[in-house]
C-alpha cells in the first residue's frame, strides 16, 4: 500500500469513528451555497430536485463515500448548479441563445471501449466539426465579476483538477486519456440535471441506477437540457465548426429522447467484439470508484457492466439500420477503424452526404502518427478479476455479434495460466 492509500484510509476510518461518513450530503444547504456563491436564485425550473435527491440519497446509502467521496460529491454537485444558475442567467440576457440552431449533430455512440473515442477524436482534427471540450463542460462561463481583458483561467484549473484525480487514481490515463481541452462525453452535460449515467459509472448507486432506468421517459428532460448547453456554446463561439459532433455509450438508452429533441439527427454505432471490451469496461469502472468509495467489489461490477451492456447491445439490435431518424443508421466496425481510420471517417462523412477535405484528411493521419494506440497505455485484464466467465459471456452476447457480423478477437486465459516471456508486455489496444 502506497503512502497515499495509507493516509487516505486513515483519513476515513478516523472520520467513520466520528461519525462524520454514511450522512447524507444535504441538497438543500448545497443550492442554498450555489445561490450565495453567484448572487442568482433562478434556476430555470426544478425539475433536477428528485434525480438529485434520489442520487444523494443513494450515495448515503450504497456508495460507501469516503473522505475524498464526500468532498468530491459535494464539490461536483456545487458545480452543476453553480451552472444551472449562470445558464438560467445567461439567457435572461441575452434571448438569442434560446433561439441558437442546433443542425443535424452527429451522434456516436456504442458499447464503452469500443473505438467511440478515437472516432470522435479524429472526427475533431477536421475544423469544420465541433465538440463540447472537458473544460466548457465543467466550467461554460467565465468566472463571475471577471474584468473586460482579464485572463481565463478555467482550461488551467481543470487542468489542475484532472492532475490532482490522476493523482488520486494513477491508472486512469492509460485507460482514458483526457486533458482539459479533449472533447467530453455528453454525460457531463446531462450530469448537470442529474440523469446521467455518469453517476452509476463513478459511484456504487444501483437505486438511482435502478430510478434512471424505470422509465424511459426521465432520459427527456437530460436531453432537453443537452440541446441547451449546446445552445449556450454556440451561442458563445458561433464560428467554432458547423457540425456537432457527439459521443456517449450513453445515448444507447436515450433513444427516444434524442429522437424527440433532434429530429435531424444522425446516429453512428460503433461495433466491437463486446466481450474482449467488458473486461476493459469493467476496470475503468473499477478505478472511476476507487478514489470516492471505501470498498470496492469487482465482482459486482463485472456482473453489473455485463448486464447494463448486453442491454445496450440489444438496443443496438433493436434499432438495426432505423433508428426512427431521417437518415439510416452508420455502422462502424472497430477492426476497420483501427486497421484504415481515415478511409473509415471517410466511409462515416459519405454515408451522410458530407465530404472529407484534404486538409482534414491530413489531419487525421498526423493525430493518428502522435498517438500510437490512440495514447492508451498496456493492460493486463483476466475475466476472473471481475467474476465473469469468457464462455458464458461470448454465449450472451452472441446474437449481437451474428447480427452486426462481429469477428470475436483474442480472450485473455485465466492469470495463473499466462505464462508470459521474458520480456514480454501486457496486452495494448485502441479503446475508448
Amino acid at each position: 500500500m502506497s503512502i497515499k492509500d495509507a493516509a487516505l484510509r486513515l483519513a476515513d476510518t478516523a472520520a467513520s469513528m466520528f461519525g462524520l461518513l454514511g450522512r447524507p450530503i444535504d441538497a438543500g444547504a448545497l443550492l442554498t451555497k450555489a445561490i450565495a456563491e453567484t448572487g442568482l436564485s433562478d434556476f430555470g425550473d426544478d425539475t433536477f430536485m428528485d434525480p438529485l435527491r434520489t442520487f444523494l440519497a443513494s450515495c448515503a446509502a450504497e456508495a460507501d463515500l469516503g473522505v475524498v467521496g464526500q468532498a468530491a460529491t459535494k464539490w461536483d454537485v456545487l458545480r452543476f448548479l453553480v451552472n444551472l444558475l449562470r445558464l438560467r442567467d445567461a439567457e435572461r440576457q441575452h434571448s438569442g441563445i434560446l433561439r441558437e440552431e442546433i443542425r443535424q449533430p452527429i451522434f456516436i455512440t456504442g458499447l464503452p471501449r469500443s473505438g467511440t473515442t478515437f472516432l470522435h477524436r479524429m472526427m475533431m482534427a477536421d475544423q469544420r466539426n465541433r465538440a463540447p471540450l472537458v473544460w466548457q463542460t465543467i466550467q461554460p462561463y467565465p468566472d463571475l465579476g471577471l474584468r473586460p481583458g482579464a485572463r481565463d483561467t478555467r482550461i488551467a484549473r481543470v487542468a489542475r483538477n484532472l492532475r490532482m484525480f490522476e493523482y488520486l487514481a494513477p491508472e486512469f490515463r492509460a485507460l482514458h486519456p483526457l486533458d482539459a481541452t479533449s472533447p467530453q462525453e455528453c454525460s457531463e452535460i446531462n450530469a448537470h440535471v442529474f440523469r446521467s449515467m455518469r453517476f452509476d459509472s463513478n459511484y456504487h448507486v444501483p437505486a438511482y441506477r435502478h430510478w434512471l432506468d424505470a422509465d424511459i421517459e426521465r432520459h427527456m428532460p437530460a436531453y432537453r437540457f443537452h440541446k441547451r448547453f449546446l445552445q449556450h456554446l454556440q451561442h458563445q463561439a458561433p464560428d467554432a465548426g458547423a457540425q456537432w459532433v457527439l459521443k456517449c455509450p450513453e445515448h444507447l438508452f436515450a433513444l427516444r429522447a434524442i429522437r424527440a429533441v433532434y429530429p435531424d439527427a444522425r446516429l453512428v454505432f460503433v461495433h466491437r467484439d463486446p466481450v474482449k471490451v467488458l473486461l476493459s469496461v469493467a476496470k475503468l469502472t473499477e478505478v472511476l470508484r476507487r478514489p470516492f468509495s471505501r470498498h470496492i467489489d469487482s465482482k459486482i461490477i463485472g456482473r453489473d457492466e455485463s448486464a447494463r451492456w448486453l442491454d445496450g447491445a440489444r438496443r443496438m439490435m433493436a434499432a438495426g439500420d432505423d433508428a426512427g431518424l431521417p437518415r439510416p443508421v452508420c455502422h462502424v466496425h472497430y477492426i476497420d477503424l483501427v486497421t484504415d481510420p481515415v478511409s473509415t471517417v471517410d466511409q462515416v462523412y459519405r454515408h451522410f452526404g458530407m465530404t472529407l477535405d484534404e486538409p482534414s484528411v491530413a489531419a487525421m493521419g498526423q493525430y493518428v502518427m502522435d498517438r500510437p494506440k490512440g495514447g492508451y497505455g498496456p493492460r493486463d485484464y483476466r475475466f476472473e478479476d471481475h467474476g465473469l466467465n469468457a464462455a458464458e459471456e461470448r454465449e450472451k452476447f452472441l446474437p449481437y455479434m451474428i447480427r452486426f457480423g462481429i469477428a470475436p478477437e483474442a480472450l485473455p486465459g485465466p492469470r495463473d495460466a499466462v505464462q508470459p516471456r521474458s520480456g514480454s508486455q501486457p496486452e495494448q489496444s485502441l479503446s475508448g
